[in-house]
């Protein structure tokens, strides 16, 4: 489906006949996942470190490509303690030639969650499709004058003076980049908390800097009791479990970000926690296991 308003034949028009959201509890603490939309990509953004016919390959057997996907984007919501924690933002309207994302607020004000509620937002870096939709007028005007904006202070640094020179992206996307992270500190800079390594946003919900996407990339861990979820942002695509050192042409430190997807995933198995991120399918909703010398994305059960 690439709409949200779905006509059957004799019927009336159906807004949201699949609802793009998906709610789950950690413990007590509400989780819901929200869908953004997707953005088509091209293959050899998730694979600049391999052959075409290898990427070729792959994606083959993933029923995809072979020159461009669909790249799922999903924004995170925690309730808990009487804080609403927005983790991320997606795409708005920064980049026209993605008008199938930035549809995430009509999809959280379906899910009941006025945007006058959130108390926090987490930015795991402050990519375009992950604080574009702060820009739009809105979204602007919903939010409090009071809400917190929880950044790494070495993403805040990074965006001063960005370093593109090993990212390999399309040409269009960089300046982009530049204008809206340029865009998110005009407007919000005054209500951002930037924090080092890690900052307690609500009682079991850390932010912590990972760092290799971007200087200051961060994950959010959700924690209640023996029940750990964890929000990994672009730290893994799809790819990465099948080929963990993959490099994509969207992460800043290649090397340093393939040493993070190492360290999350195995951690992941270590201790079963649940795990989202940004561009694996929607709901995103999984576990991960280990699968020879790689790993082995296991989805969670729809619970309806």
């Amino acid at each position: 489906m690439t709409t949200d308003t779905i006509t059957r034949p004799g019927t009336s028009p159906v807004e949201d006949l699949v609802p793009s959201r998906y709610a789950l509890h950690v413990g007590d603490i509400e989780v819901l996942v929200v869908s953004d939309g997707v953005l088509p990509l091209p293959t050899q953004t998730m694979s600049t470190n391999v052959s075409a016919e290898t990427r070729t390959a792959w994606f083959k057997d993933q029923f995809l490509g072979p020159d461009a996907f669909d790249w799922a984007l999903n924004v995170l919501v925690v309730r808990t303690a009487g804080k609403t924690i927005l983790c991320d933002a997606g795409l708005g309207t920064q980049f026209p030639g993605f008008p199938r994302a930035g549809l995430f607020p009509k999809r959280l004000a379906a899910a009941g969650i006025d945007l006058a509620s959130v108390t926090d937002i987490v930015i795991t870096h402050m990519h375009m499709d992950h604080v574009g939709g702060l820009l739009v007028d809105d979204v602007k005007s919903q939010l409090g004058p009071d809400v917190r904006v929880h950044v790494a202070a070495a993403e805040v640094e990074f965006w001063k003076s960005p370093d593109f020179s090993r990212t390999d992206m399309p040409e269009a996307v960089p300046p982009v980049l530049r204008a809206t992270a340029n865009e998110f500190i005009k407007i919000y800079g005054d209500r951002v908390q930037t924090f080092e390594d890690e900052v307690e946003v609500a009682p079991g919900v850390v932010a912590k800097r990972t760092g290799g996407h971007t200087p200051g990339h961060s994950v959010v861990f959700v924690t209640a009791g023996k029940e750990r979820l964890l929000f990994a942002g672009d730290a893994l695509f799809p790819v990465a479990f099948d080929h963990p050192d993959w490099q994509n042409g969207f992460e800043h430190d290649p090397e340093e970000a393939a040493r993070v997807r190492y360290k999350l995933l195995n951690d992941a198995v270590a201790s079963s926690e649940l795990l989202v991120a940004s561009h694996l399918p929607f709901p995103s909703v999984g576990r991960v296991a280990v699968d020879g010398d790689a790993f082995r994305w296991v989805a969670g059960f729809w619970d309806y």
